[in-house]
């Protein structure tokens, strides 16, 4: 099993999210709820996104109608998964690395 590593830029895309939905108080935490779950099963998973380039996948992480992408680089030795950059799927491109 893969070992789930979130960078700080990763983080920081979190509370951004975060703060973004603050004002229901319901949908917040629930969308953080489901892109840890998603982030979560590339542990078992880390193959499961698809191929941005030779490096890089990016997990499509669908809740309803507010989906979210994730960028990751997937090491097979020592085995992890690094989570590089998170964003809404309505945002363009991700932040600089």
């Amino acid at each position: 099993m893969a070992k789930i590593i979130v960078t700080p830029p990763a983080f920081g895309d979190l509370e951004r999210i975060f703060t973004v939905y603050a004002d229901d108080p319901e949908r917040a935490p629930a969308h953080l709820e489901t892109i840890r779950e998603a982030i979560m099963l590339l542990a078992r998973h880390p193959q499961s996104g698809r191929l941005v380039d030779a490096e890089l996948r990016e997990l499509v992480i669908s809740r309803g109608k507010d989906g979210f992408l994730a960028l990751y680089r997937y090491v097979r030795r020592p085995e992890h998964v690094r989570i590089l950059r998170i964003r809404h799927q309505r945002e363009s491109g991700y932040p600089e690395l």
